[in-house]
């Protein structure tokens, strides 16, 4: 063990640099924010053939050896001291491509992040028996001529927008797509126009069940150009579709890109389109530092690249708001007879009018009015989709008496119920509480609190006897159900497809997403809403849905009129009066109350910067110290000094080897 020093220096000594560009450039994987920049290391002249930039390497840094990036070779070093060599290439394949580079770099400043740390989802781990396979060889491209579009000329400025994209130009646009519309089958027409341009194309969507349904349209749109992504498809398949698009963009061959939030970064050859499907699901928010959002990747990378972007869904968000208010993209909807003649009749309970009808409607979980809709459409033969935010069979119980919610007399959990003969158990310990008593009336019977999908599904089905129940939720999620008569229970985005469509949805529960402590909660609930009815026939059919919500709330009265926009506009204008984002760039700034009183007095904020907090965060039970929490909040054009302030903090307590982490998250989703 004594002797290793003086054997890797006599090693290091009888090695040579290589004669060409000896010195490269690499990116280490230290995600500590004082070390975010290139280092120089020495090319052996064994590996100056393999080291080329794009592949990884293995150098030796601060006594160990850890994995790096080749950036680029060149002639010679600014660094006055020695230069250590690079231990080995790990791979002469090259994965990180100049475009990818330079859009982590984007992403981890726009971020508060590093480099490393972008990296890390950029490139997905390496699997040696992937690179080892034969390169696979792509379809011909078709002539402009040859995709299809007919279906765009639904909406102003669709066939417009698909001609820029064949023509090569950049075209940005914000799509709202009409009920009933196959979504997968137009975003894999704009990605053919595309192709057909001599361009490629990224499509990001919020799930595996999405992508199976965009892969499918694709292949018959661009049949042999498709390569998909997803962290589902395990480490090494992943990788082998990774390696895939990136020789076929060394190559300069166009592809389809498409998958889930794991595709935002991989590599296609002349980027045409970078595209996103529903980009106010929560699933495009990485949960992974720097906690980057898909959309803002894509847009970034659209940015870089000259490229077209298309933002398209049932809804709208607020940012997707905020691009057509700013005039960096053009709106793609169709006129509003054209909505009225797709679209379901909705019919909202808890108004006054129907009030007056039906007095007990309010307190009905399914008011008659449901009711009656989901017995016309079963009478004709059509499925009916009821939508249950929660999952489970009771999820929350109370005390039947005093109304106490019910907890765990070990953990101070919640309890629940799962299924109609069990005892209540803890939904945080498994504890089963077989003699519960209230802790502030000593009453032993329980009431439920909030319903889940189970129980509901039990309460359909002896609403309507002899009809067929199918759930659909987290345990197991339906694709489809055949066109017959049934009673769908679906939890918010586990509903399946029926052909023809449904012919009723009932929206049960609204309260559980109307009343959440959230910045988005409207915007969610009128997301999720939409999700449902663009699944409903239209009323000309008999399609039908019933919201049990009181029709003068703002995401109840979109839904009525089928308007996201006008929702989207109300919300960016209350945030804007607030402060809120988009309105404005917002970091938070989480961790123990020294770590963020530190980064605070260090970071050099913007002028005008505003700081709300700290706040403590709701208590720990495990003994541990409580966190802390401080908004700062900035102009939009503060933006990225905003995130260089607290990089550069960052920076400086990594440097002074702070023992508590801080945990920086520029407009985080969850802001409060």
């Amino acid at each position: 063990m004594a002797n290793r020093p003086a054997v890797r220096r006599r090693r290091s000594a009888e090695r040579t640099p290589a004669d060409e560009f000896p010195v490269a450039r690499v990116a280490v994987d230290v995600p500590l924010p004082h070390l975010d920049r290139p280092f120089d290391y020495l090319v052996p002249a064994e590996h100056a053939d393999a080291a080329q930039p794009g592949v990884r390497a293995r150098v030796r840094f601060a006594g160990q050896l850890v994995d790096g990036f080749v950036l680029e070779r060149v002639g010679s070093s600014d660094h006055a001291g020695r230069l250590a060599y690079l231990e080995r290439v790990t791979s002469s394949e090259r994965v990180l491509t100049p475009e990818t580079l330079r859009l982590a770099r984007a992403v981890a400043d726009r971020y508060a992040g590093t480099l490393a740390d972008v990296l890390r989802l950029a490139v997905p781990p390496r699997h040696a028996k992937a690179e080892s396979e034969p390169a696979q060889a792509t379809s011909p491209g078709g002539r402009a001529a040859d995709v299809p579009g007919a279906a765009w000329s639904d909406y102003v400025a669709g066939p417009a927008y698909l001609a820029a994209l064949r023509e090569g130009r950049a075209p940005r646009a914000v799509a709202a797509l009409l009920p009933g519309e196959d979504w997968p089958a137009r975003l894999a027409e704009a990605a053919a126009a595309a192709l057909a341009g001599g361009r490629g194309a990224v499509l990001v969507v919020p799930d595996a069940r999405d992508l199976d349904r965009l892969e499918s349209a694709i292949a018959t749109t661009a049949p042999g150009r498709c390569v998909a992504l997803s962290a589902a498809l395990g480490p090494a398949e992943r990788y082998r579709r990774f390696v895939r698009a990136g020789r076929a963009a060394r190559a300069e061959e166009p592809l389809a890109l498409i998958g889930t939030r794991a595709a935002m970064f991989a590599p296609v050859a002349r980027l045409g389109l970078a595209g996103i499907w529903d980009d106010g699901d929560d699933l495009h928010a990485e949960p992974r530092a720097p906690y980057p959002h898909a959309r803002e990747v894509l847009l970034t990378r659209a940015q870089l690249a000259g490229a077209g972007a298309l933002v398209a869904g049932h809804s709208r968000t607020a940012e997707a708001q905020l691009l057509l208010a700013a005039g960096w993209a053009r709106e793609i909807a169709a006129d509003r007879r054209t909505v009225r003649a797709r679209a379901p009749r909705v019919t909202p309970i808890g108004d006054d009018a129907q009030l007056a009808r039906d007095p007990a409607a309010a307190q009905a979980r399914l008011p008659s009015v449901a009711w009656r809709a989901a017995r016309d459409a079963l009478a004709a033969g059509a499925p009916v989709l009821v939508q249950v935010p929660r999952r489970g069979y009771l999820p929350s119980v109370h005390c039947a008496d005093c109304r106490q919610p019910a907890r765990c007399s070990s953990c101070s959990g919640p309890l629940a119920l799962a299924g109609a003969s069990s005892a209540a158990a803890c939904r945080w310990c498994g504890h089963v509480a077989v003699d519960f008593a209230c802790a502030r009336c000593g009453q032993r019977r329980l009431r439920a609190s909030v319903v889940g999908a189970r129980r509901t599904a039990e309460e359909l089905g002896r609403a309507f006897p002899g009809t067929p129940v199918r759930t659909s939720g987290r345990d197991g999620v339906l694709a489809a159900v055949p066109p017959e008569a049934a009673l769908v229970i679906a939890t918010p985005g586990a509903e399946p497809l029926a052909a023809g469509g449904y012919g009723a949805a009932l929206l049960l529960d609204t309260w559980a997403l109307l009343t959440r402590t959230d910045l988005r909660a409207g915007e969610e609930a009128l997301r999720r809403w939409l999700a449902v009815a663009c699944l409903v026939r239209p009323a000309s059919d008999g399609g039908h849905v019933v919201v049990v919500a009181d029709g003068g709330l703002a995401p109840v009265q979109a839904l009525l009129r089928f308007d996201p926009a006008w929702h989207a506009e109300r919300e960016l204008a209350e945030r804007s009066s607030l402060g809120f984002p988009p309105a404005v760039r917002m970091a938070s700034l989480t961790g123990a109350p020294d770590a963020v009183g530190e980064l605070l007095s260090v970071a050099e904020l913007p002028d005008g910067a505003d700081v709300l907090g700290p706040v403590p965060l709701p208590g720990r039970d495990d003994g541990e110290e409580s966190l802390e929490r401080a908004l700062v909040r900035v102009r939009r054009g503060a933006g990225p000094a905003l995130a260089a302030a607290l990089h550069a903090a960052s920076g400086v307590r990594s440097a002074r080897k702070a023992r508590t982490p801080a945990r920086v998250q520029i407009d985080p989703l969850d802001l409060l």
